[in-house]
């Protein structure tokens, strides 16, 4: 049997050399891990090529099927190992080729779709995990997945115009809805709404919206500004009075946001005179303990008995000239409540304002107290170098930073004298000069500099004429100034009739003289001027043939409104 074995080898390799194995050249297994001495037929039960050796494991169904399903042919290596080789794509490329996203080799049913989905680009959060398939995926029925938008208002847009309470689409609302609901949440309600722009904290903590939203058809239009809801608790208080003294409306600078405005310090008091700090520091109770008169916190004292007693301030000056004991001569030589004196900011070279005030010192005094820089740019090159809205360094602004800006915190209000560098405003641009808004929305880089991308709907409204259908020019500048729509400038003599010279020139006052139906300006009237009454138009023309008494034929033989040319049925028509 053995030597029979060795002749069945020998006459495969004589008649089916390794070059011309019906396998192909790739197949390097020997032919007795398939085939035995008995017979070429294969069975798969007694073999012993292992399919799992090679870069296509069989699991699942593929281990019951039939070889020849994936392997038509001899040349083993033809197949294809990807899905769409044999399986058709029922779902039309809709959601690519990668079959095993979601099915197995176990079977085509799809058991965990949700968690799929959440390494998709639209993770299931909030009331989407319970939505129905179907009501984003409106061709789910037919198999297919076209790919949909992720953004909001993709889907919801129907919800964005629907809204009333408020109206987001008077209110021009952002359609990022993100912006007020969360992802996460399962309801529109303001119960979901992260109210981040304005933390609702201690005395702010209210479920009642409509106590700061008066209009209820626009939330955006409130400012965030203490003053803005609280300008009468500000004009009331009397002790201190806050307006007689000047107090800044910016309530945070000396309250919280606690209930009844207390506990509340006036912390830019330390650079009037320190009391929070120094030898002051926890020497006082009560605003009332240096500020006697409730009426007037301008007036203060130092010289009482329970602070600095005559008889021992006495004593301590007796060798000063020109010592008064009384509380203005004490800050004028004492300006910081220090013993050995005090140096005063506001009488030197660089008083502090605005934000400079509340500045650390060692923010401008890094490298000691002696020679430092007074200008802006010496502090602020990284605010100037870091600002994008506009970019300060792209368009080549100043870094004087006082140029435009003051020293009020946030770096706004701020002026930009240099705007006609840009552009230039005049007319009734000048009249926008202080606010920004009106052109920039809040966006300095990409504001349009040609008229039409600010007027377009001006154009597009405009009916007498009507700009639009009679595709007017819409370089505004053509006919207008800067300074009103009206009167207007056009080029009629050039483009249609000479009004502004010949005949015509000084002969009318309005547009509506000619154009008599303000609704149709292709319509024009010649005989209801006064020099082409009826009479004397028609004893003019007695000679001429087919004359006619209407407008269309004062043009037709009068394009230029030159009384010596004439187009008409005559011997002389100049043809």
């Amino acid at each position: 049997m053995r030597e029979l074995s060795l002749l069945v080898l020998l006459f495969a390799s004589l008649f089916f050399p390794s070059s011309d194995s019906p396998h192909g050249k790739d197949l390097k297994i020997s032919c007795s891990e398939c085939h035995n001495q008995e017979s070429w037929k294969i069975n798969r039960n007694n073999i012993s090529f292992n399919h799992n050796t090679t870069h296509f494991p069989l699991q699942g169904q593929h281990r019951e099927v039939s070889c020849k399903s994936c392997h038509p042919t001899l040349v083993f290596s033809e197949a294809n190992p990807s899905c769409m080789s044999c399986h058709t794509d029922i779902h039309e490329q809709t959601v690519g080729f990668d079959c095993e996203r979601c099915h197995t080799t176990n079977s085509w049913i799809v058991e965990d779709i949700t968690e799929i989905h959440q390494h998709s680009r639209f993770p299931l959060l909030g009331g989407h995990i319970t939505a129905d398939c179907y009501d984003c995926h409106l061709t789910a029925s037919l198999l297919r997945f076209d790919p949909l938008g992720v953004e909001c208002v993709d889907c919801h847009l129907d919800n964005y115009q629907a809204t009333t309470a408020p109206n987001h689409v008077e209110a021009n609302y952002s359609t990022d809805c993100e912006q007020c609901h969360k992802m996460d949440a399962f309801s529109w309600t303001g119960a979901d709404f992260a109210h981040t722009i304005f933390p609702l904290t201690q005395g702010h903590a209210i479920n009642d919206c409509a106590r700061c939203h008066k209009d209820p058809n626009d939330y955006s239009n409130i400012s965030s500004e203490c003053i803005s809801c609280h300008e009468a608790n500000y004009n009331e208080t009397t002790n201190p009075n806050h307006q007689q003294i000047g107090f800044s409306t910016n309530c945070i600078e000396c309250h919280t946001t606690n209930p009844g405005w207390r506990p509340a310090e006036f912390k830019e008091h330390d650079n009037l005179f320190p009391i929070y700090s120094g030898k002051h520091g926890g020497e006082w109770n009560t605003c009332s303990d240096c500020h006697t008169n409730p009426d007037n916190y301008s007036l203060f004292t130092c010289t009482t008995s329970q602070c600095h007693e005559k008889n021992d301030t006495d004593g301590e000056h007796d060798e000063v000239g020109g010592y008064v004991y009384e509380s203005v001569a004490c800050l004028e030589c004492h300006p910081d409540g220090s013993g050995e004196g005090g140096f005063n900011h506001s009488i030197s070279a660089f008083p502090l304002t605005g934000a400079h005030i509340n500045a650390d010192c060692a923010a401008c005094h890094a490298d000691g107290y002696s020679n430092t820089p007074t200008l802006c740019s010496a502090c602020h090159t990284d605010d100037y170098t870091n600002t994008t809205n506009p970019n300060h360094v792209n368009i080549g602004l100043s870094d004087n930073c006082d140029d435009c800006h003051t020293t009020d915190p946030g770096w706004q209000p701020a002026s930009f004298d240099v705007h006609n560098d840009f552009f230039v405003l005049s007319g009734a641009h000048a009249n926008n000069a202080n606010n920004c808004a009106e052109c920039h929305n809040g966006d300095y880089n990409n504001t349009p500099n040609t008229c039409v991308g600010c007027h377009q709907e001006d154009y597009n409204q405009t009916t007498n004429p009507p700009h639009a259908s009679a595709q007017f020019s819409t370089d505004c500048q053509l006919c207008h100034s800067e300074s009103v729509w009206s009167p207007s400038t056009f080029d009629h003599d050039g483009q249609y009739f000479p009004i502004y010279s010949g005949k015509h020139n000084g002969e009318w006052a309005l547009c509506s003289d000619c154009h008599t139906v303000a609704s149709d300006y292709s319509l024009f009237s010649c005989i209801d001027c006064h020099e082409h009454n009826k009479a004397d138009t028609d004893k003019e023309h007695d000679e001429v043939s087919d004359y006619v008494y209407n407008s269309v034929a004062c043009l037709d033989c009068h394009p230029t409104g030159d009384e010596n040319f004439s187009n008409s049925h005559n011997p002389f028509k100049i043809r």
